[in-house]
């Protein structure tokens, strides 16, 4: 029987590690995760954001917990996935958020810089994406996986911003998510990304500074706003659930336009 667009969009009984979940954009991602009925394990580096993180979770009626953990180090990530899989069993949907960013001119940036964003926001990734797989997604021949990338993945930077790493970074995740997808298509294990545009982050504050602040760049945008606290709710469910069940190796910008017009 066909399914009502209620029970298409309901995670009910099912799993979700979101890496990067203790604040901003990976908290809002956990939050749609679990209003729409899943557990939630969030992961980061630093216990008590999670602490607090896992706190506002659970006062909004979502079943959260929380375990610290570097999604730059394999041994790290090794952890994670396997408490992941003793608590939960097999994991559902895994949003592949946790990353950094580096500024420097390109000519002077410093290789130690460029290995920090490269090893946590593309090889932490495959990683933690290959470890759940093994652990259930495969046998279970089921599972979403999401990776968050960036307009800055989609093109060069505006003048001024000197992030070669992070933008390089960022494209390689979106043929990174094309590639898996295919790959793992035949386990039907779905692998989308999302690309969001400026949002207001610890992350972003110094190059929304940069750019002029955050009203000059909302300017740029058709719908002349940043992201707030909702955006990225709606394409999180969609990718994680039913409702997007023939929905695989793809990227949706979430930008307010900024890409349509060629701001990225």
């Amino acid at each position: 029987m066909t399914r009502t667009v209620q029970q298409l969009f309901d995670l009910s009984g099912k799993t979700a590690v979101v890496t990067g979940g203790s604040r901003g954009l990976g908290l809002q991602m956990a939050h749609a995760l679990g209003e729409a009925g899943a557990r939630v394990l969030i992961s980061s580096r630093k216990a008590h954001d999670l602490e607090q993180a896992a706190a506002e979770l659970q006062a909004a009626g979502i079943d959260a917990s929380w375990l610290a953990a570097d999604a730059a180090n394999p041994e790290d990530l090794a952890r994670l996935a396997g408490h992941a899989h003793a608590q939960f069993g097999a994991i559902d949907v895994l949003v592949n958020n946790a990353g950094a960013t580096w500024g420097a001119p390109a000519e002077d940036h410093p290789l130690e810089a460029w290995d920090k964003v490269m090893n946590l926001n593309v090889r932490g990734y495959f990683l933690l994406s290959q470890l759940v797989a093994r652990q259930g997604m495969i046998e279970r021949r089921r599972g979403s996986i999401i990776n968050i990338a960036s307009i800055a993945g989609l093109g060069g930077n505006p003048s001024g911003m000197t992030t070669i790493a992070y933008n390089t970074s960022k494209g390689a995740v979106l043929n990174f998510t094309r590639a898996l997808a295919a790959e793992w298509g035949r386990y039907n294990i779905r692998v989308n990304a999302i690309c969001p545009g400026f949002f207001p982050s610890k992350m972003t504050a110094g190059t929304l500074q940069a750019m002029g602040g955050a009203d000059a760049v909302a300017g740029h945008a058709p719908l002349a706003r940043l992201g707030d606290d909702e955006d990225l709710k709606g394409i999180t469910l969609l990718y994680a659930s039913d409702a997007g069940k023939h929905i695989t190796g793809q990227w949706l910008a979430v930008d307010g336009g900024v890409s349509a017009v060629g701001g990225a």
